[in-house]
């Protein structure tokens, strides 16, 4: 489902950084978002907007009272195109997207390490400068421990999937057999 909704909502982020970018707006817009982005993931209104039982242009004037009037005209225009096409439930993630798309922007790219055991530093430092040097731009990565991977690790960096882990190649021998 991450994987759906993360789909959905990239063109809305992409669209939003450039208009945002056009307009010299990006600070705003990521306060914007970010406003959004809580009101729409609070449970109340998670459940709210969930529901088939409540009309869409009322969600949307209801995250819009919420966040009230310090919003702009185009900021207002995306929570109604949001609401019109059912993709509320997406602006937590559109939030986050524009982000990440901030960031890269700025040269930096977020991966994430997915690693079966603990990473010394002298491991974190030289697979940073292997990611540095394949993306070409800095890398900040965010390391974590998970062992269902077996061994070995897993690297996200946006789109871009790296799987050099013991479970990855087992599931890729077992669709190959057709297990």
């Amino acid at each position: 489902m991450a994987g759906d909704i993360t789909t959905i909502a990239r063109p809305y982020a992409e669209a939003v950084f450039a208009r945002a970018q056009e307009t010299g707006q990006v600070e705003t817009w990521s306060e914007a978002l970010a406003t959004l982005s809580a009101i729409a993931a609070d449970s109340d209104m998670a459940e709210q907007i969930g529901s088939p039982n409540v009309p869409r242009e009322r969600l949307g004037d209801a995250i819009l009272e919420i966040a009230g009037d310090g919003l702009s005209a185009e900021v207002r225009n995306l929570v109604s195109l949001l609401a019109t096409n059912n993709r509320l439930s997406t602006l937590p993630e559109i939030a986050r997207l524009f982000e990440e798309v901030v960031i890269r922007h700025q040269g930096v790219r977020q991966v994430q390490v997915l690693s079966a055991y603990d990473l010394s530093e002298a491991a974190q430092k030289d697979l940073a400068a292997m990611l540095e040097k394949r993306l070409e731009a800095q890398v900040e990565m965010r390391v974590e421990t998970d062992p269902s991977l077996i061994g070995g690790v897993e690297v996200r960096a946006g789109d871009l999937v790296i799987d050099g882990s013991v479970r990855g190649k087992l599931h890729k021998l077992a669709t190959e057999l057709q297990f």
